[in-house]
């Protein structure tokens, strides 16, 4: 860094550069999951599918995991401020790109391009802000911001983008974020003077090799996971090629980087006992994170609320965030009684799951759901970014961009997974109640004949023919069958995800090393894109 000029331009004021800083990060956030806000007005939009709108996710996620492997010399070579101008004019060139696009493949590579360039986005947001925290604590703080903003991700750029969509044509979402980012980043660009963040180093030897086989290699785990459940997994020949081509690519990949004098991922990551332990929570964490989403499918395919009231009621969840971040802040300063906080945090997620499983109902109020999601919100802020910062504190400094690295791998390969997990559980647990309601549906049972002649009648009270009433009357009683059997789905998986949480205490209890370990990252500089 110049010691010289500083970053910031001597008479702007620190609350104004915190603020230009976090418009500029939050803007960056809001894209990560913006194809997904809404996935049923983007599927309509685009005549696409529900997995094409997962696909569109994926492939902005494996841009940002696998850019990061390059991002930095990028970052190292270029004046900060200029850096900042480019990647701001080209983020907003192709989000005008996608806002005039209606073809799906076509949003597929524009969303890669968002995400490598956002990349570049967090990596200047995080080291500006990291530079204006002053205490002691400064990175562990900066790191526990980030990652609970990563967390309420989802509801916010839900409260975002639904208001857009219920009044304009989806792709106007793309055009609101342009928005975002302008007064954001004009704001940023104004108060910054010309220097280099980081140490200037020559922008030549760039590993593009490692970026081009990380890239393809995330690109076909998402169509795998994303495209499987839908062709029948290992009867479709295009499934079957891409899990070849993974292989391929994953083993040419570590060939390359263990015979590599300078490799992109530093493979002796793994030598570090704690590291290991740390990736291994970190995949828990992430898969029961991505049971979550069932509770807003349920919301709004069950309860019949709107994409915009299911996600105000995700409000609750966002404050338990902040709550659960801050007591990891505190946790993390005092450096001792790690293992207690992850205990205590899966122990709240195992509270919501088996909580919520009692709740599952046709009918319910939403007042019922506040506390739940307060609690699962606290436990996932408690454990989150402590697991991250374990794993960046078990390897040598100079081994912490590969950690990041392979972080972000596993943190790709698991939310893909998660979403495959839970399209193939829905499938089977569907089947499953499927035929054991209709086995039990019988006149002795249901009353069939009852139930079918009170739709008809309510329906021709209401002014529809009797012949029409007749047909109607038997979609609503498959639609009463469909809710049934995707309630009994979210009871089964969620006991699952609870059994998950319970053995995840017991994994922890059975870690003291855990409590050993010292989170130290005073010298280590910003790798948040590489989580």
């Amino acid at each position: 860094m110049t010691s010289q000029i500083p970053i910031f331009k001597a008479r702007v004021p620190e609350w104004l550069i915190i603020l230009s800083v976090f418009a500029v990060l939050l803007s960056s956030v809001l894209l990560f999951a913006l194809s997904t806000a809404d996935g049923t007005a983007a599927a309509g939009y685009y005549g696409a599918n529900a997995s094409d709108v997962q696909f569109s996710l994926l492939m902005f996620y494996a841009a940002v995991a696998s850019f990061a492997v390059v991002e930095r010399r990028f970052f190292a070579r270029v004046v900060t401020k200029d850096y900042l101008l480019i990647c701001i004019i080209l983020e907003i060139l192709i989000a005008y790109w996608c806002y005039h696009t209606r073809e799906i493949w076509l949003i597929f590579a524009l969303r890669f391009l968002q995400g490598i360039v956002n990349c570049g986005l967090t990596s200047i947001s995080l080291n500006l802000l990291f530079g204006r925290l002053k205490s002691e604590y400064a990175k562990e703080t900066g790191y526990t911001i980030f990652y609970g903003m990563i967390l309420c991700v989802s509801p916010i750029t839900a409260l975002f983008s639904v208001p857009i969509v219920e009044n304009y044509e989806y792709n106007v979402v793309y055009k609101a974020i342009i928005f975002c980012f302008l007064p954001s980043a004009v704001l940023l660009f104004s108060v910054m003077n010309r220097v280099h963040i980081l140490r200037k180093t020559p922008l030549y030897k760039i590993d593009w090799m490692s970026f081009v086989l990380f890239s393809t290699m995330l690109v076909l785990i998402a169509y795998v996971l994303v495209y499987g459940q839908q062709y029948d997994w290992l009867e479709d020949a295009s499934i079957v090629y891409a899990i070849l081509a993974i292989l391929f690519l994953f083993s040419v990949s570590i060939i390359r980087q263990g015979t590599l004098k300078r490799p992109a991922v530093d493979l002796r990551v793994f030598k570090s006992r704690n590291f290991a332990i740390g990736i291994v929570f970190l995949v828990i964490l992430y898969l029961i994170r991505g049971a979550f989403s069932l509770t807003s499918t349920y919301f709004i395919n069950v309860l019949g609320m709107d994409s915009l009231h299911a996600n105000e009621v995700m409000v609750f969840n966002i404050a338990g965030v902040i709550v659960g971040s801050v007591i990891a802040i505190r946790y993390l300063a005092r450096q001792k009684h790690l293992r207690i906080l992850w205990i205590t945090g899966f122990m709240l997620l195992f509270v919501f799951f088996l909580w919520m499983c009692s709740l599952f109902a046709s009918e319910a109020g939403t007042n019922n759901f506040y506390l739940p999601l307060f609690l699962q919100g606290l436990g996932a802020g408690m454990v989150m970014s402590p697991i991250v910062m374990f794993i960046m504190s078990s390897v040598p400094d100079y081994m912490s961009q590969s950690a990041s690295s392979v972080g972000v791998f596993v943190r790709f390969s698991t939310f893909s997974l998660s979403l495959a997990f839970i399209n193939f559980y829905q499938l089977y647990f569907k089947g499953l109640h499927n035929n054991d309601l209709r086995t039990k549906l019988s006149l002795l049972d249901f009353n069939v004949p009852e139930r079918l002649k009170m739709y008809q009648s309510a329906l021709a009270n209401r002014g529809m023919p009797r012949d029409e009433a007749a047909k109607a009357a038997v979609g609503l009683l498959n639609k009463a069958l469909q809710k049934q059997t995707f309630l009994q789905f979210c009871v089964s998986y969620y006991e699952l995800i609870a059994l998950l949480c319970l053995l995840t205490i017991l994994l922890i209890a059975l870690q003291p090393v855990i409590s050993r370990t010292i989170i130290n990252l005073k010298n280590r500089q910003p790798a948040a894109v590489g989580f």
